[in-house]
C-alpha cells in the first residue's frame, strides 16, 4: 500500500503498543462527519436479521432444492455485476435534484416492498403467486436494493473525506490516501456491527416469533439507511455528462440478463457469465484510460488475484440441510453461531485491518488461502460423523465443534477485501467515482458468479435432498480442494507482480 503520513511510527514497539495502537487506529479515523454514511453500511449487514428465518422459512415450506436454490444464487448475484449501471446513473443521472440521497430512498423502498412480499408469503395474505415465485421475486427486488444502496455509499466514501484544511488550505494527498483507505475500514467494520448486533437476534426472532413476523420487523432495516442518507453531509460531489456509451451499454446488458433468465435458454447463466466479463473488462478499459500505466497494472493483477480468491464453490444449501436434520441445530443455535463468527469478525478487522492496508495483496490472499483450507477441517469431520467420536471419547460433539469451527474461520473473507478496497479508494478518477466503484465491485461480483455457477454444478453432480445426505460427504471434499487450489494457482503464478 502507499506509505502515509501516518506510517510514520516508531520502529520499535512493545507488544503492548502495537496492540493500543491497532485498538486505537479505527477510533482515530472516526469523524462525526462519517457516521451517517456508516449508517448506510450498518443497514446492509444489519438485514443479516430476517436470515435465519429465511433460511428456515424456505426448507420447511418451500419446494427448492440446493441444486435449485444455487442456480438462484447466480442470478441473484448478477446484479451485483451490473453496478455500473447504477453507478453512471448515480454520477451523471439527477432525481428531483439529487444524485446521492434520492437513490439511497429507491434502494430502501425495494427492500420494504422485498420483505412485506415475503411477509405476505409466509403468511398466507399474499397468495396471487406461487409461493416459490414469489422469494424468487422479492429475493430479486431486495438485492437490486442493496446494491442500488452500496453504489451510492462507496461514492459517498470518498467523498465525505476533506481535501482542504479549516483555512482552505490543501491537505497533503498522503494524509487523504489514508482518510480514504480508512474510510473503507470503517464502512466494512459499521457492516460487520451491523451483522455482530442481528445475528445472534435473528436466531432468536424465528424461534419465538413466525417467519412471517420476522419479515415485518426488518422493515426498520431500511428505515435506517434512510436516516443515514438524510443526514450525510458530503465534503464533493463532482457532476459530469452522462457517458451513453456506458450507461446505454450497461441498460443493453441488463435487458440481454433478463431476457435469457425470461427465455430460460440451456446454459443461459454460463452465457451471461461470459459476456458479463467481456464488457466489464471493456468498460473498465474506458474508464481508466487515463491512468498512468503502472497503475492500471498494479490495480490489474490485484483484482486477478482477489477474482480468484473469491471464484470458488460452497458447499450449498444442503450442509446447512443436514445440520438441521442431523446435527439438531436449531433457529436459536444459528444465532449463535453467527453471533459468535460475526463478533470475532469485527474484532479481528478492528485490529488487523490498519496493518492489512500496509500489507500486499497476495501475501494476505496467500494467508487467507491456507488458513481458510484448515479451518474447513472441523466441518468436514462434521460431515464424516467424527462429533459422535469425539462426544463418547472426549465429551463434547457437533455443537462444540461447530462453536470452535465458526469461531476460528469467521474473519478471514471480511478481511480479504480491505486490500482491495483501499487500491480502489486511492485511485478512484474525480467525476468518476461512483462508476469506478461499480465496475471494479462488478469485476469482483463476477467472481462471485463464477463461484456459485461451480456450487450449482456440484450440486448438481453430487444430489443432496431433503433427508439424503449420501453425496455430502465427497461434495465437501471436492469443494475444499477447489477452495485451495483455485487461489493458490492465482497467487503462485502472478503473486510477485502485485507490490
Amino acid at each position: 500500500m502507499p506509505e502515509t503520513a501516518a506510517d510514520a511510527t516508531p520502529p520499535h514497539r512493545s507488544a503492548g503498543e502495537r496492540l493500543k495502537a491497532a485498538v486505537l487506529a479505527p477510533l482515530a479515523a472516526l469523524k462525526p462527519s462519517y457516521v451517517p454514511l456508516l449508517m448506510v453500511y450498518f443497514a446492509y449487514g444489519a438485514l443479516g436479521i430476517v436470515a435465519v428465518a429465511d433460511s428456515f422459512w424456505v426448507k420447511k415450506a418451500l419446494t427448492l432444492s440446493p441444486a435449485g436454490l444455487a442456480q438462484l444464487g447466480v442470478w441473484l448475484t448478477l446484479p451485483w455485476a451490473i453496478k455500473m449501471v447504477f453507478g453512471e446513473l448515480v454520477d451523471t443521472v439527477a432525481i428531483l435534484g439529487s444524485r446521492r440521497r434520492v437513490y439511497v430512498f429507491i434502494g430502501a423502498g425495494l427492500i420494504a416492498l422485498s420483505l412485506v412480499m415475503l411477509a405476505g408469503t409466509a403468511g398466507g395474505w399474499l397468495t396471487w403467486m406461487a409461493p416459490e415465485k414469489m422469494y424468487v421475486a422479492a429475493s430479486l427486488l431486495s438485492v437490486t436494493g442493496v446494491v442500488l444502496q452500496d453504489v451510492v455509499a462507496d461514492a459517498m466514501s470518498t467523498e465525505v473525506v476533506p481535501r482542504t484544511l479549516a483555512d482552505g488550505t490543501p491537505r497533503a494527498q498522503a494524509d487523504i490516501d489514508h482518510d480514504l483507505g480508512m474510510v473503507q475500514v470503517l464502512g466494512r467494520l459499521a457492516l460487520s456491527m451491523g451483522i455482530f448486533i442481528t445475528a445472534g437476534l435473528a436466531g432468536w426472532l424465528a424461534q419465538v416469533l413466525s417467519y412471517e413476523t420476522v419479515f415485518l420487523v426488518g422493515l426498520v432495516v431500511p428505515a435506517i439507511s434512510v436516516t443515514g442518507a438524510l443526514l450525510v453531509r458530503l465534503e464533493s460531489s463532482e457532476s459530469r455528462p452522462t457517458d451513453w456509451r456506458l450507461l446505454g451499454g450497461g441498460l443493453a446488458f441488463g435487458l440481454f440478463i433478463t431476457a435469457l433468465l425470461a427465455a430460460d435458454v440451456d446454459f443461459a447463466q454460463e452465457i451471461v457469465l461470459a459476456v458479463s466479463l467481456v464488457v466489464i473488462a471493456t468498460m473498465l478499459a474506458r474508464v481508466t484510460s487515463d491512468m498512468p500505466p503502472e497503475t492500471r497494472t498494479r490495480i490489474l493483477y490485484a483484482a486477478l488475484i482477489i477474482f480468484a480468491f473469491r471464484a470458488v464453490p460452497a458447499v450449498g444449501e444442503g450442509y446447512r440441510w443436514f445440520a438441521i436434520d442431523r446435527l439438531g441445530f436449531d433457529e436459536a443455535f444459528f444465532g449463535v453461531l453467527g453471533q459468535i463468527g460475526s463478533g470475532i469478525a469485527l474484532v479481528a478487522m478492528w485490529l488487523l485491518s490498519d496493518s492489512i492496508t500496509r500489507q500486499p495483496v497476495a501475501r494476505v490472499l496467500l494467508f487467507l488461502t491456507i488458513a481458510g483450507a484448515a479451518l474447513s477441517l472441523p466441518d468436514l469431520m462434521l460431515v464424516f460423523g467424527v462429533h459422535e467420536w469425539t462426544e463418547r471419547v472426549f465429551g463434547f460433539g457437533a455443537r462444540t465443534i461447530a462453536l470452535a469451527d465458526t469461531a476460528a474461520k469467521s474473519p478471514l473473507d471480511h478481511l480479504s477485501m480491505i486490500p482491495l478496497l483501499t487500491l480502489i479508494a486511492i485511485y478512484a478518477p474525480p467525476a468518476k467515482r461512483a462508476i469506478w466503484f461499480a465496475l471494479m465491485a462488478s469485476f469482483m461480483n463476477l467472481a462471485l458468479v463464477t463461484g456459485q455457477l461451480m456450487t450449482r454444478h456440484l450440486n448438481e453432480t453430487f444430489v443432496i435432498e431433503r433427508g439424503n445426505y449420501a453425496a455430502l460427504p465427497a461434495l465437501y471434499v471436492t469443494v475444499l480442494a477447489l477452495q485451495l487450489l483455485i487461489p493458490l494457482t492465482a497467487i503462485l503464478t502472478i503473486g510477485r507482480r502485485v507490490r
